[in-house]
C-alpha cells in the first residue's frame, strides 16, 4: 500500500489579478491570510486572522432569517439584523448558503498551492511584456513559511518574477530557504520607535529591525514602505529618527510613502469589530509631497504611491 504526500496547501483571502502598484509591472497578488501584527489602521483586517472568518453586511440583508434556520450551533439570531455570536460560530458556512444575497460570506479559503499557482500562470503573457510577475501579500505571507515556500519555488522555477509584501516580523530561519526564490522584497517599517511600535501594531520592531538589515545584508533588493498617518508617525522629531537610522544601515534606498486611507474601515463592522481609528483623517497631498521631500533632501529615492 503506498502512501501520497499530502499537498501543501495556503489559506488565502484573494487573489488580485492585474495589479499595479505591488511592485513592478502588470502583476497578480496572492493574498495570504493571518498576520503577527494589529496593525491600527489595517485596511484588511479580514486578513489578520490565521482561520477563515464570517462576514456581514447589513445593507445587502433581505431579513430573510434562512441563515439563522440554517445555523446548528445556533450561532444566529436577528434583531432586526442578523446578530452573531462569534464564539460559537465556527465560519462553517452553512449560513453562508443559505443567504439569498450576498449579506454574509466567508473571508478566507483553504486552496491548494498547486492551484494557486495555476491561477498565476494564467496571465504570464502579461508579465512577461510588462517587467511584472506575481506578489505575495497578506496579510502576512511569511506567518504561512511551508506555503509560502513551495509557492514562490513554483514561480521562480517557471521564470516568474516573484515579490513579497512583509511586515518584516517573522523568524528568520524559517524564511532562509525561500530567500533564493524570492526577487524583491517590499518592507514595511511602521514607526522607529520600538514602545510606540508596539503601542500602534501590539508588537515592538526589534525583530522587524534586525531582518531589514540581514535582508540587505543578503544582498536581496528591499523597497521600504511607509504608511503615512498624520498625528502618529509624521511628526519631524520621528521622521528625523527614521531617516538617521536608514541613513546608517541603507543610505539612497528607495522610499515608497503610501498615505493612509480610510478605505477598509467598514470591514471592521463586517467583522463585528470596532476601528480603532474613526477619527483620523487621510493626510493632505501637500504633506505627503512634503514628507517625500525629507527623504529625498537626505538622499533617499522616495516616491508617493497614489
Amino acid at each position: 500500500m503506498s502512501c501520497s504526500t499530502p499537498q501543501p496547501r495556503a489559506t488565502i483571502f484573494e487573489i488580485e489579478r492585474f495589479a499595479l502598484n505591488d511592485g513592478p509591472g502588470i502583476r497578480t497578488v496572492v493574498f495570504f491570510k493571518g498576520c503577527p501584527l494589529r496593525c491600527q489602521w489595517c485596511s484588511n483586517p479580514e486578513s489578520q486572522g490565521t482561520t477563515l472568518e464570517l462576514f456581514y453586511l447589513p445593507r445587502r440583508c433581505l431579513g430573510c432569517a434562512r441563515c439563522v434556520s440554517a445555523c446548528e450551533r445556533q450561532a444566529l439570531g436577528y434583531q432586526g439584523r442578523v446578530v452573531i455570536d462569534r464564539e460559537r460560530c465556527n465560519a462553517c458556512g452553512r449560513c453562508v448558503l443559505a443567504c439569498n444575497t450576498t449579506a454574509l460570506s466567508l473571508a478566507g479559503r483553504e486552496v491548494a498551492v498547486q492551484e494557486i499557482f495555476q491561477e498565476v500562470l494564467r496571465d504570464e503573457a502579461f508579465y512577461r511584456h510588462s517587467g511584472g510577475g506575481v506578489t505575495f501579500s497578506g496579510g502576512e505571507p511569511t506567518a504561512q513559511p511551508q506555503a509560502l515556500r513551495e509557492l514562490a519555488q513554483l514561480c521562480h522555477d517557471a521564470g516568474l518574477h516573484t515579490c513579497i509584501e512583509t511586515c518584516g516580523h517573522f523568524p528568520w530561519e524559517e524564511l532562509r530557504e525561500t530567500l533564493p526564490a524570492l526577487d524583491l522584497f517590499l518592507f514595511d517599517l511602521k514607526h522607529i520607535s520600538a514602545s510606540r511600535h508596539l503601542e500602534l501594531t501590539g508588537t515592538g520592531n526589534e525583530l522587524i529591525l534586525d531582518n531589514f538589515r540581514r535582508l540587505l545584508g543578503a544582498g536581496k533588493p528591499v523597497i521600504l514602505r511607509f504608511p503615512l498617518l498624520p498625528g502618529v508617525n509624521d511628526e519631524t522629531r520621528h521622521l528625523e529618527e527614521l531617516g538617521e537610522v536608514l541613513a546608517a544601515t541603507a543610505p539612497g534606498i528607495r522610499i515608497d510613502i503610501l498615505p493612509y486611507h480610510r478605505l477598509g474601515n467598514a470591514k471592521y463592522g463586517g467583522l463585528g469589530r470596532e476601528y480603532a481609528l474613526e477619527r483620523l483623517a487621510a493626510p493632505s497631498a501637500e504633506r505627503a509631497q512634503e514628507v517625500k521631500d525629507f527623504f529625498a533632501g537626505r538622499g533617499f529615492a522616495a516616491r508617493v504611491e497614489v
